[in-house]
């Protein structure tokens, strides 16, 4: 098979990056720099090296990590180990070592001189203009949806949040700014966020489920044809990666390249797919297996010509094979015979083997056993070590296997998760969706009728310190009345730089909310015997910021969405640094949004400030960075959108990717990155202090 994975052809184009791609380390860490070395030596010089996989190898006991004559991560992080050249790690299938999360947590990525750890959904471009996308740790389909954000490095597995952040932090900005288009309104935003997806090259430890599909090549072992991970095929019909390389095929790992492949909707866009071998770690029998992978690549370049081994591509759903009836003939299989592939076979037939055994050479991905296939497995239903099921949380099973997952309530409707409150009547043993008395439906007398709201619990609000669930860990300054946090989903890109956009250079993003720490609904609701202090200390930390950001070339927007509800509340004010160049055109960006969307301003803004005292009256309030204000009021039955200041803002910044939030959320060691980099640069104006 031609190849452009040859040492001996990284010098055909003079124009190209020269990238050397190498398998797992598994804590081999000395060796490989020293190979690598090696490799730059004689074939080089390399601009970068991927490390797939498992770089640390398995974790191993705690007091390993204190021992640092014989630990090679600790000397790697201390400098000892020097990396050869420019290495960008990831994670593979096992979680990271505490030294190594914890270095990654104060510096956001660089471990070393030369050595850079990628996040899980992390995209990257180089110097030389490369999109590099990373998708890393294991799929799990008993975890995949389960998480209620993206795990971090301590977990080894990704789940759907991890995938969504990765697509979405791969949008690519329109680049025609200046064109006249008008980014004032949200379906503007939507379209300058360009369909198109393209990277250069994608690394994961997974395979692709489908990637074995039309393929002619021999697999290394016949389970590659029945596993695989089906969010790795969405992620890469959406990015199509010129290159995508594998770290984790097998174990030990086995190397396996396929044909290339064509997108015919991207004028002949060729995609190449390469499973590597591990340099270190346990080593199959026989012949070693080939554990680097050495090419040179153009940034941006078109498809020249058309290789004479193209197949189909196997990710093109108008080309996938239908699924064939259960009297269907089984053609050939082109390793086996007449055998049926794994995972399609009949339970009730043998043609695989003696009594429905696997064939010779099978062995089963998750325990490594030659008598069963993988969907027959014992360990299927076992979760992995320190899975704990968020229905019950007790460890022992799946969220599938459950035995409280259908349990009834009191009222026949789904029984809550232990902790759960319903907010109108009190009751731990329903929903409030199935609460007979947030059902009762008022007479015709009381319709039209607004009570007081209902306060929710310190355990469901999301701003109270006394919630056990708040993220503590972005918090970033605490003062007499008032806290000052980093956003979940900061609007402000932070691991990974846009590649268009007006952002700052604010450390930590910048993005913040200054949040009173007694429970009020809205700023204004705050009674009068206890607002004063409230108020000031929140002037003091608005002073702070500005200071702050002024110091790094921008001017902050502060915003409160204070919206009076059945659900209750917990005021707060939201805080953006912007460019300072943009500053005279904010008024002029929320008057026509607001206008696309209804949304008017009141002409004395004090005036309507006023008369949303006591809890009466909800609104929507900016402080400009002149010191004015513009202030809506909301209307009864009118729908204002919570996320009209973000929508605003992400219009104004050009960086339309940003809009949805949960979409930005950071696993918690990026976060703490972010949080460490922000109480640097702010303690000089923390008021608190």
């Amino acid at each position: 098979m031609a190849s452009t994975s040859m040492l001996s052809n990284t010098t055909q184009s003079t124009t190209g990056v020269k990238i050397l791609t190498v398998g797992s380390a598994v804590g081999s860490i000395r060796d490989l720099f020293a190979k690598i070395r090696a490799i730059d030596t004689k074939h080089g010089k390399f601009d970068c090296v991927l490390c797939l996989g498992d770089f640390f190898g398995p974790l191993q006991e705690h007091s390993a990590y204190t021992k640092d004559d014989q630990n090679e991560a600790l000397q790697l992080l201390d400098g000892t180990i020097e990396a050869p050249l420019k290495c960008y790690i990831m994670q593979g299938e096992n979680p990271l070592p505490e030294p190594v999360i914890e270095k990654y947590a104060k510096t956001g990525g660089e471990l070393c001189k030369d050595v850079f750890l990628l996040n899980k959904s992390g995209v990257m471009t180089t110097p030389h203009g490369l999109r590099i996308t990373c998708l890393g740790g294991i799929y799990h389909s008993g975890i995949y949806g389960s998480s209620e954000g993206p795990p971090g490095f301590a977990s080894p597995f990704y789940t759907t949040h991890t995938v969504e952040r990765l697509l979405s932090n791969t949008l690519i900005k329109s680049s025609n700014r200046g064109n006249g288009k008008n980014y004032g309104s949200l379906a503007a935003i939507r379209d300058a966020a360009s369909t198109s997806q393209l990277v250069d090259i994608l690394i994961s430890s997974d395979w692709p489920a489908s990637i074995t599909s039309h393929s002619d090549t021999p697999l290394p072992s016949p389970e590659f044809g029945s596993s695989g991970s089906p969010p790795l095929d969405e992620i890469i019909r959406k990015t199509k990666p010129r290159y995508h390389f594998a770290g984790g095929g097998g174990r030990p790992p086995k190397f396996w390249e396929r044909e290339p492949f064509v997108w015919d909707d991207e004028d002949g866009r060729v995609s190449r797919f390469v499973s590597l071998g591990a340099f270190g770690g346990e080593q199959s029998t026989g012949k070693k297996q080939r554990w680097f992978y050495a090419f040179s690549i153009t940034p941006s370049a078109a498809a020249t010509q058309r290789l004479s081994n193209i197949t189909k591509n196997p990710f093109d759903v108008a080309q996938r094979p239908q699924k064939r009836g259960h009297e269907a003939t089984e053609a050939d299989n082109f390793i086996f015979g007449n055998v049926r592939q794994p995972g399609k076979r009949s339970r009730t037939e043998t043609e695989t083997g003696q009594n429905g055994k696997p064939p010779a050479g099978y062995r089963c991905r998750r325990c490594d056993s030659t008598e069963h296939f993988i969907d027959d497995c014992p360990e299927r239903t076992k979760p992995p070590e320190g899975y704990v099921c968020k229905v019950c949380n007790i460890t022992g099973h799946l969220v599938r296997d459950c035995p409280t997952r259908h349990a009834v309530g009191d009222t026949g409707g789904r029984k809550p998760r232990e902790g759960y409150v319903c907010r109108a009547c009190g009751s731990e043993l329903h929903h409030i969706n199935d609460c007979p008395v947030a059902n009762q439906r008022p007479s015709h007398g009381e319709r039209g009728k607004r009570g007081p709201p209902k306060e929710i619990g310190p355990d469901e609000c999301w701003f109270c310190l006394s919630n056990p669930n708040l993220a503590k860990h972005l918090i970033v300054s605490i003062g007499a009345e008032c806290y000052l946090t980093l956003a979940k989903g900061q609007v402000i890109p932070t691991q990974s730089a846009p590649d268009e956009g007006n952002v700052t250079c604010v450390p930590g993003g910048g993005h913040v909310l200054i949040v009173p720490i007694s429970h009020q609904p809205t700023y204004n609701a705050i009674p009068d015997d206890i607002a004063p202090p409230i108020l000031d200390e929140t002037e003091r930390y608005k002073t702070a910021l500005r200071g702050l950001f002024a110091k790094h070339g921008a001017v902050v927007i502060f915003y409160e969405v204070a919206r009076l509800s059945a659900k209750g509340g917990h005021a707060h004010v939201q805080a953006v640094p912007i460019p300072i160049s943009l500053q005279n055109k904010v008024e002029d960006a929320f008057l026509k949004e607001g206008r696309a969307l209804g949304i008017d301003f009141e002409q004395d803004s004090d005036g309507a400030l006023e008369a949303c005292g006591g809890s009466t009256r909800s609104y929507f309030r900016v402080d400009l960075p002149d010191g004015r204000k513009l202030v809506h009021l909301m209307k009864d039955h009118v729908p204002f959108s919570i996320q009209f200041g973000r929508q605003v803002l992400v219009s104004l910044l050009n960086i339309p990717n940003r809009l949805d939030w949960k979409a930005c959320m950071l696993p918690e060691e990026e976060d703490k990155a972010d949080v460490e980099l922000f109480k640097k640069a702010f303690a000089p104006f923390d008021p608190s202090l």
